[in-house]
């Protein structure tokens, strides 16, 4: 039999099955646009409801997987490359996984409603870290963040943006402004600070708010223009590679490696503002600055408000490798300021899968829609 159910494996039967279809998806035994089992024939083969084939494929649905098309059927969408690694989902009931599937873009939110993180799955995680955690959660949380956030995030960032890096170079924070407020006092307040012209101003209000100066540098059609870059004398460079606001100019990968080459030609460091860019809607995840050069001259810093919901106040920032201790002894007083239960949450969002999950999601709608 191709699928089966394991009686001594642990997960629910819909979960097994999902693992193997998924597998046989990105495996190409299923490949781009072909036919997949009907619920029926899979509940058949299996031993199992039609019920509890249907979660199996509102899985694969919700992941970017497989599409359901009225009376012909579900269909095998998956190329190589195109979405975004997700984690192993952890247990859900049946009852959970049909809620999530029911109220899915309902959420209310800024935006479109379709893309809105669905309010039933965030919810569910609530109640499980207010069950698993109890009054932990009532507790003051750690300098840089909780170990359970900090050891996630590294494994999504490694999974999913080639940032490979051990939870000690993460901070949190309230957001990217919070992280923008430390920036002065870690890199020193005699240097020159070049930010995008132009450029969300909130991060030029924040560095002369800190008592640096800045030097607006004027964009091009494909990131800083080059003689902006050669004349400036700062040692500090701030930009968001990908649909920068408000020009909404991404940079291309020359240019990126440009910014690198620069930064290490005059031993000046990077702040990479990653704002947005898993909703790229390109099939390959943009590369980051970071991953061009880890040890010594990028600090990475990105947010959730936009990809789960505005009042999500959590930003991490990451450190390079080799000046990690140094940089960090420099803001030694920072206390984060984001309470623990909302940090165990986002915690389990990303170890369980379901943010990895609304990633592809609204992806794949913005695929979609550019498509048509």
């Amino acid at each position: 039999m191709r699928y089966h159910i394991s009686k001594s494996n642990h997960q629910p039967s819909y979960m097994q099955l999902y693992l193997q279809l998924r597998e046989d998806i990105t495996g190409g035994a299923y490949q781009y646009g072909m036919r997949l089992p009907s619920k029926r024939i899979l509940a058949e083969e299996a031993g199992v409801s039609v019920i509890t084939a249907g979660h199996a494929y509102d899985l694969l649905i919700d992941e970017g997987y497989a599409r359901a098309q009225e009376r012909s059927g579900y269909f095998a969408c998956y190329r190589a490359g195109e979405l975004m690694p997700v984690a192993e989902p952890g247990e859900h009931t049946q009852a959970e996984t049909s809620a999530s599937v029911e109220i899915r873009g309902r959420a209310e939110g800024e935006g479109d409603p379709e893309e809105a993180f669905p309010f039933s799955v965030f919810a569910r995680t609530m109640r499980r870290v207010l069950t698993q955690y109890q009054e932990k959660v009532m507790e003051s949380s750690p300098p840089g963040g909780v170990a359970e956030l900090r050891h996630a995030l590294a494994s999504y960032l490694a999974r999913g943006r080639g940032i490979n890096v051990s939870p000690e170079q993460i901070l949190v924070g309230s957001g990217a402004e919070d992280l923008y407020g430390l920036l002065v006092p870690m890199l020193g307040r005699d240097r020159l600070y070049a930010i995008e012209d132009p450029s969300y101003e909130k991060i030029r209000n924040i560095y002369e708010a800190n008592g640096a100066n800045v030097d607006p540098l004027k964009m091009g059609p494909d990131g800083i223009m080059d003689n902006e870059l050669i004349r400036t004398e700062a040692t500090v460079l701030h930009v968001t590679p990908f649909n920068s606001y408000p020009s909404r100019v991404t940079a291309t990968a020359s240019k990126r490696a440009q910014y690198i080459q620069w930064a290490l030609g005059r031993n000046a460091m990077i702040i990479e503002d990653d704002y947005d860019s898993e909703f790229s809607e390109l099939t390959k995840a943009e590369e980051t600055l970071y991953s061009l050069e880890p040890d010594k001259t990028v600090i990475y810093i990105n947010t959730f408000s936009k990809t789960i919901a505005s009042s999500m106040r959590i930003g991490y920032m990451v450190l390079p490798g080799r000046i990690t201790k140094e940089l960090k002894n420099k803001i030694s007083f920072y206390s984060c300021s984001v309470p623990v239960f909302e940090q165990y949450v986002l915690a389990q969002l990303i170890e369980n899968g379901d943010f990895e999950r609304h990633i592809n999601r609204v992806r794949r709608i913005r695929r979609r829609q550019k498509e048509a």
